[in-house]
């Protein structure tokens, strides 16, 4: 009897084991398909610019301007979204910043509508690394003519501002950050594990579940019954490009071993900082984005009320009034 037992527990293990090593090669590498290419998908105010990267033939960002009143020597304003978000959460802000000079929003890779690269698009550097972002990020700046610009971030757009403020801070004026990924942990994997096909395979899972629901869309709003249909479907633009779910799982199967480490370098920002919260925030708790205030050199801290992570889309009107105040009081 013991003898079968034995068996049947040894049975179990190798099902398990199995079940750990091939079950994740029964997730489809076969990619979405698409209804249109990024050009096509794009809406009416949708401009494209094309950016060298090192390996590539170079790739295709999307982003938003309105047009601006003023002065071509104004404060240009960059803006960054946050994870699987893309430039259309700062749409209901963005003319307020444009009143005061040039305000660019763009889509981060792979988001949105920018380009969606795949391993066999490149033979360099791995562009969704911090250091390809930061790359980017400059060199949208210098496709677009934009040679200075107050840097605006939410969530881990605001982590991008603060490493490219260290990486370049001749070219950047002054940092707005609202509820940055700074202190806010995440697990992280060995490279080696990270990088292992089966899970390669669930990174393609996690980033179709990521960019299928738009759960991260209502967990970021106080409220979600305020989130339109029509925000939904920007949020979900990147849906219609076929082959997004493998350049997102590109990305995710990268930052899995690659853990933020930028607050160890906050006394370093010579910059002036804005940094903004939700009241209600339940993604970066009020208490990390103060704690990232008072560790910066030059910072000031506002808190929104009855906004959760993205106050630039859930309260605009409050959002604009307490950046506008700060950039008065700052001359820019």
């Amino acid at each position: 009897m013991l003898r079968i037992l034995l068996r049947v527990l040894a049975g179990l293990v190798v099902l398990v084991v199995l079940a750990v090593v091939a079950g994740p090669f029964l997730i489809s590498a076969k990619p979405s398909d698409g209804l249109a290419s990024n050009a096509e998908a794009a809406s009416a105010e949708s401009r494209f610019v094309g950016i060298p990267f090192a390996g590539t033939t170079g790739l295709a960002v999307h982003y938003l301007e309105p047009p601006s009143p003023a002065s071509s020597d104004a404060t240009a304003f960059l803006l960054l979204h946050g994870f699987t978000f893309n430039a259309w959460t700062w749409q209901s802000v963005l003319d307020t910043f444009a009143a005061r000079g040039r305000a660019v929003a763009y889509d981060q890779l792979p988001y949105g509508l920018s380009a969606k690269p795949l391993r066999a698009d490149w033979n360099g550097p791995n562009p969704y690394s911090k250091d390809a972002a930061i790359t980017q990020l400059f060199a949208v700046m210098d496709a677009l003519g934009l040679e200075r610009a107050v840097l605006v971030g939410n969530s881990s757009g605001g982590t991008l501002a603060l490493e490219a403020a260290l990486a370049h801070p001749e070219r950047v004026s002054a940092l707005i950050l609202v509820a940055p990924w700074v202190y806010a942990t995440r697990p992280t994997l060995p490279e080696w594990l990270a990088s292992l096909p089966q899970m390669r395979r669930l990174s393609l899972l996690i980033a179709r579940k990521l960019g299928e629901n738009g759960a991260l869309l209502d967990l970021s709003y106080a409220d979600a019954s305020g989130i339109t249909e029509e925000r939904r479907a920007q949020f979900g633009v990147h849906a219609r490009v076929a082959g997004w779910d493998l350049a997102w799982g590109e990305l995710l199967a990268l930052s899995l071993s690659a853990p933020v480490t930028v607050s160890a370098h906050l006394a370093e920002v010579k910059v002036p900082v804005l940094l903004v919260s939700g009241e209600t925030d339940r993604l970066v708790p009020i208490e990390d984005s103060r704690r990232v205030a008072e560790a910066l050199p030059d910072a000031s801290f506002a808190v929104i009320e009855g906004c959760g992570h993205v106050p630039q889309e859930e309260c605009p009107e409050a959002f604009e009034a307490v950046v506008g105040e700060w950039l008065d009081a700052r001359g820019l």
